[in-house]
C-alpha cells in the first residue's frame, strides 16, 4: 500500500515568483513598484493603486500569529500522520494585513496562540516540493 501524498501547489505565470523563492529557501513577497505595498496571494495587478509593474521581493520571513485553527481531522490524502495539524494565519512584519496561510511546525496546539512570534522554515514535502510554514520563536 502507498502512503498517500500531501497536495502539492500548481504555480501558473503570476505566481512563479513565489515559488520559485520557496524552492530557494527564500521567502518572496508580489511588491508594486507604483506604490511599494506588498501584495499576497500575487496577483496580475496591484490590488492598492492598479499598477502592473509588479515583481517579488525578498522580505524577512517574521511575523506574529494573526488567526489560527486546529485540524483534528484531515482535509484530505496525506495529512493523517500530522493531526493534530495547526494551521495559522500569519502577518508578516513587513506590513500591516501582508497575511500568509501556513502550518505550524513542531508546535502543540495548546502552543498557538494570537500574537505569537513566528518565523518562516521551508518544508519539503517531495522532491520538487517546498511550503512556506512557520515556527514560534521567543522574541
Amino acid at each position: 500500500m502507498t502512503t498517500p501524498i500531501r497536495p502539492a501547489p500548481f504555480p501558473d505565470d503570476v505566481t512563479e515568483g513565489f515559488w520559485e523563492s520557496v524552492r530557494a529557501r527564500r521567502l518572496s513577497i508580489q511588491r508594486c513598484a507604483a506604490c511599494t505595498r506588498f501584495n499576497h496571494a500575487p496577483s496580475l495587478t496591484c490590488p492598492a493603486c492598479g499598477s502592473e509593474d509588479l515583481g517579488f521581493e525578498e522580505v524577512s520571513g517574521y511575523g506574529t500569529v494573526h488567526s489560527f485553527t486546529v485540524l483534528e481531522h484531515p482535509p484530505g490524502p496525506g495529512f493523517a500522520e500530522l493531526l493534530p495539524l495547526v494551521v495559522v494565519i500569519v502577518e508578516l512584519v513587513e506590513q500591516p494585513g501582508l497575511l500568509l496561510v501556513a502550518d505550524l511546525l513542531d508546535a502543540e496546539p495548546a502552543q498557538a496562540r494570537i500574537g505569537a512570534a513566528v518565523q518562516v522554515d521551508f518544508e519539503e514535502i517531495s522532491e520538487d516540493c517546498v511550503l512556506p510554514q512557520f515556527r514560534l520563536t521567543e522574541a
